[in-house]
């Protein structure tokens, strides 16, 4: 009886120790984390990314913004979306600064203020950020935050659209026609109106369309008209298959067929070079909000960028 008892008070004392040296088996990496996310398991990439934040990792910081600010394995918080984008920022994440920006101009999670917002957007556009370096141009066109400067805008506005964001072209494609900020120049309008409606801009697509259609190329009109009657918001796609609708009564079916075949070939062109969207669970998933389009007029409507998306590389 003895010995026994000896034994297994030995065996007691192993066991911390054992369980001590094991690695805990909910413990996750950033990838592992960001993974989970892009398979739809955002109960799994939350606890993730929190372990991670609270230690200081940044880019977990900005991730769990990101699922607060959408609503994505939490329920939505602004407050705390804000929290975790603040922290991020400060350690110096662009995308973060960049968001803490947007939270600060629509006064989502915190008192709405346009120097703030100007303050982060620039820090966040400092580092290439080309989301912000948008964002800022908006701020220079309707004067919040900054003085007004038309020139400055365009300057911001290019750098964006240098680096592929459709709004931002459209943007710049309007304020040379119109001589804001930049000479007149027509060729340089088309130019970066064309390229914004390549990118998927619903709203340059329409203009595109509207132009063709002016110039008797009704061809190309129904063609741009009909893909920008698949944009987000219901206001454009509604005008969009109105002016195709109207357009098609002066074409041959031939000719419908034509611009049909048109419009079909564009799409996997464009949705080739984008990411697989990730498949959210049913339980868990919640619809993001929609992006807005950009005012043909920059500076008339606000648009509100949503977080990029999760990703991770450790």
């Amino acid at each position: 009886m003895r010995i026994a008892t000896i034994l297994l008070l030995g065996l007691a004392a192993l066991v911390p120790a054992a369980i001590a040296g094991a690695p805990p088996a909910a413990a996750q990496t950033f990838g592992q984390a960001s993974a989970a996310y892009k398979r739809g398991d955002y109960a799994t990439a939350i606890r993730g990314f929190r372990r991670l934040a609270e230690r200081g990792n940044a880019k977990a910081q900005h991730n769990l913004g990101v699922m607060y600010d959408k609503g994505l394995g939490v329920r939505r918080d602004y407050a705390e979306a804000v929290r975790w984008y603040r922290r991020a920022a400060e350690q110096g994440t662009a995308r973060a600064q960049a968001n803490l920006g947007r939270m600060y101009e629509y006064g989502k999670g915190v008192r709405r203020s346009d120097v703030e917002a100007v303050r982060w957007y620039r820090r966040a556009a400092e580092q290439g950020d080309a989301k912000a370096n948008f964002n800022l141009g908006r701020m220079y066109v309707m004067g919040r935050g900054v003085r007004r400067d038309y020139a400055e805008a365009a300057r911001r506005y290019r750098r964006a659209a240098e680096q592929g964001i459709a709004e931002a072209q459209l943007n710049l494609a309007v304020m040379y026609a119109r001589g804001r900020g930049v000479p007149k120049d027509t060729t340089e309008f088309l130019r970066w109106l064309i390229r914004a409606a390549e990118g998927g801009n619903a709203s340059a697509q329409s203009i595109l369309g509207a132009i063709s259609e002016k110039t008797g190329k009704l061809v190309q009109a129904y063609k741009w008209y009909s893909l920008a009657a698949s944009a987000p918001d219901a206001k454009v796609r509604s005008k969009a298959a109105e002016n195709m609708r109207r357009v098609g009564q002066r074409m041959t079916p031939g000719a419908i067929a034509r611009a049909k075949r048109l419009a079909l070939a564009w799409r996997p062109k464009r949705l080739r070079s984008r990411p697989a969207a990730a498949q959210p669970r049913k339980q868990q998933a919640r619809p993001a909000p929609q992006r807005q389009p950009v005012s043909s007029a920059p500076g008339q409507e606000e648009s509100e960028d949503a977080p990029e998306s999760i990703g991770g590389d450790r």
